[in-house]
């Protein structure tokens, strides 16, 4: 299904960092979800010594989490490993995945930042602007913050806090394993986008969105 796409990307940080400013006021932090009856994961590799940005999208049902389409799309990568930049990295070859679906989800999550990021916009916060999409963010480490000590058991979670401002989530997402981070991307409050994040969430660490989309993405 065909997507708008922007015509032009930014081709360095100076110009990245302009986008994101002009863009984040767009986010919105509160649930304006609808009937949620399929989430995505997307997840991006990189093939050719990172000269091909490999894109994969995988849709589940919801709550079934039973996977009924995946698509790949593959691009040149054409911006530098930038922290704090991803979505420029990473975006296009998304959303060429995603057009390549029957439909799109209600509710995409995103293997990276959301809010939790130094100009509070990061990649799930830019797909679901660009897409109009509710997004999460969850991320398998910290770009920006600090958090108190979460307990072992699937389910806690402690506020991520960043220059005196809550951010995001760090969250069990199973018993004794290692921390996620979640944090909004587009139209879903943090509370919701935890929940979603846990139901997900089967006998692994990370939710069956992004497992999925992350297997596509490296080749597993």
């Amino acid at each position: 299904m065909p997507l708008e796409k922007p015509l032009n990307w930014p081709q360095t940080a100076e110009a990245a960092t302009v986008v994101q400013q002009q863009l984040r006021s767009q986010v919105i932090a509160e649930d304006r979800l609808g009937s949620i009856g399929t989430v995505a994961g997307v997840d991006v590799g990189f093939e050719e010594n990172y000269a091909i940005t490999r894109a994969a999208v995988a849709v589940l049902s919801f709550p079934g989490l039973t996977v009924i389409e995946h698509r790949i799309a593959r691009r040149p990568t054409t911006f530098p490993y930038i922290p704090g930049f991803l979505s420029f990295r990473e975006i296009p070859a998304i959303l060429d995945a995603l057009e390549q679906l029957k439909t799109l989800p209600d509710l995409i999550m995103c293997d990276g930042q959301g809010y939790a990021h130094p100009r509070r916009f990061g990649i799930a916060c830019h797909l679901g602007v660009l897409l109009e999409l509710p997004t999460i963010g969850v991320a398998k480490s910290i770009l920006v913050g600090q958090h108190d000590e979460v307990p072992p058991d699937k389910g806690h979670w402690q506020p991520l806090r960043h220059r005196g401002e809550i951010v995001g989530a760090a969250l069990r997402s199973r018993t004794n394993v290692r921390l996620l981070y979640v944090s909004i991307g587009h139209r879903i409050a943090l509370p919701t986008a935890i929940d979603y994040v846990l139901s997900c969430t089967s006998k692994y660490r990370l939710p069956e969105t992004t497992r999925w989309a992350d297997k596509l993405a490296s080749q597993k």
